[in-house]
């Protein structure tokens, strides 16, 4: 099974610089978005609709062209859900998940606190709300897979300038305590690339400022967490900086059967 996660930083965007064309040879049987900036009505091209795909989108009501995520999935999947029970966070298009049989496959897209006080205030109450809900789906029974942009770093593996992004939102040290619990033991969410790379240093996004992603001078901040019971079934990852679709790149999990 291959699971892609990818902030298109704007789905139509992405499609503009050939992101459909890198998809289609990759084979995924899910692939989840985020970022799509777009309300569905605006994607009736073909290509927002993948051969083989299901197609499933959760656009944000607050604001036209904001957050939004989606999954496409080559098996039909028994359950779709699109909200958690709390309107701040899913009005901003932020929650979507697939159920096959006992397997859950989320789409997430965590709030950045870089534009000022007030957002970084959200992302902190948004943290403090959804580990409740994590909490509830380790101890389901299920397997989830949790795909997205998180918006935190864990370590400094996953940033290239470390000690200067100590008080910037994404590194600050109270989100990085809140994440790092999530995966604190064996029977706590497994980060797929770490458990395969422990000591491995790629990146996920780059700013657009200056020559960031020429230097490499990048953070790691998409994710595929995993239940417990899925650690066995890890075969390999990617992550895929070029070609460029995005200030985000791909990240693809194989797991097997």
């Amino acid at each position: 099974m291959r699971i892609i996660t990818f902030n298109a930083n704007g789905i139509r965007s992405a499609a503009n610089k050939g992101f459909f064309d890198w998809l289609r040879a990759q084979k995924a049987d899910v692939v989840c978005l985020q970022e799509t900036k777009s309300q569905e009505e605006q994607l009736a091209d073909p290509m927002f609709r993948p051969d083989g795909h299901h197609c499933f989108y959760r656009d944000a009501i607050t604001k036209k062209g904001y957050s939004g995520v989606a999954i496409y999935s080559r098996r039909e999947p028994d359950e779709v859900r699109t909200a958690l029970g709390w309107a701040p966070f899913d009005d901003e298009g932020r929650y979507i998940e697939v159920r096959y049989a006992n397997l859950s496959v989320v789409s997430l897209y965590v709030p950045s606190g870089s534009s000022g006080e007030l957002r970084q205030g959200f992302k902190f109450e948004v943290m403090a709300w959804f580990k409740p809900i994590l909490d509830g789906w380790l101890a389901s029974g299920r397997d989830y897979v949790l795909c997205g942009d998180w918006n935190i770093v864990r370590s400094t593996l996953d940033i290239r300038n470390w000690t200067s992004n100590q008080k910037n939102s994404g590194c600050l040290p109270p989100e990085r305590e809140w994440l790092n619990g999530l995966c604190a033991n064996e029977r706590g969410w497994i980060d797929s690339y770490r458990a395969l790379h422990p000591q491995g240093e790629d990146y996920t996004w780059w700013s657009n400022r200056g020559a960031a992603r020429a230097n490499n001078v990048g953070w790691r901040i998409d994710y595929q967490f995993m239940t417990p019971g899925l650690r066995a079934r890890l075969e390999r990852c990617a992550i895929y900086p070029a070609p460029r679709f995005s200030d985000h790149a791909p990240y693809v999990v194989d797991y097997r059967a």
